[in-house]
């Protein structure tokens, strides 16, 4: 059980000291509630913070049902087996509706400021807890496609299936507590209170 965000995010810095000061690292977290974390992790092991954020490319017939993902610059991939008997026709337009409100994001967090250059560099890739890691699972994705020299990911807390899928993509999983008997990342955390926008963006400017 963590007391809330800092708290699990001080119990993965000692988990990553490995990184502490590196050269070529950086730390992504995925908006809002792993900037929480990301900001200890900052102070701690002296790496800038920054965001990734990605949209699910909905099925057309089952909008709750992801096909694939879109993440900065337009960058996306498709799950082949998922989009089988999808057109391509769809799949690109939803790729540039939904790289708008990607863009649209990341203004709304960085303003106008360059995204930083992830090729060659160590990524390390936070949320405050995977559930179905799909959405870990798309940055991830979106991430290799700028050519990393490693991706890590590193979460306090997520269930050991979910965990072993991210770990089968990911060059280095980091999770702290694998329950069996997983019902959602709230669960696990003894104050869990929701970041909102405002907060999450202070955070992002301060440690950048």
């Amino acid at each position: 059980m963590f007391r809330d965000r800092y708290d699990a995010g001080k119990r993965l810095a000692d988990a990553l000291v490995a990184y502490k000061g590196m050269k070529n690292a950086i730390i992504l977290a995925i908006p809002r509630g792993a900037l929480q974390i990301g900001e200890v992790l900052h102070s701690e092991l002296g790496l800038p913070l920054d965001i990734i954020i990605t949209k699910k490319i909905p099925h057309p017939f089952n909008p709750e049902y992801a096909i694939g993902a879109v993440g900065p610059d337009g960058e996306h991939f498709v799950n082949a087996g998922a989009a089988a008997e999808v057109r391509q026709e769809y799949i690109e337009f939803q790729r540039g509706k939904i790289a708008a409100a990607v863009e649209e994001r990341y203004v709304l967090y960085r303003g106008e400021r360059k995204k930083p250059e992830l090729k060659g560099k160590t990524v390390i890739l936070i949320d405050d807890g995977i559930a179905t890691g799909s959405t870990m699972l798309a940055a991830i994705h979106v991430i290799r496609k700028q050519k990393p020299k490693k991706i890590v990911v590193a979460v306090p807390v997520g269930p050991p299936d979910s965990v072993a899928m991210i770990a089968a993509e990911a060059d280095e999983t980091v999770c702290l507590f694998t329950p069996q008997a997983f019902y959602a990342i709230g669960a696990f955390y003894e104050n869990f209170v929701q970041v909102e926008d405002e907060e999450a963006i202070a955070i992002l400017r301060k440690c950048q």
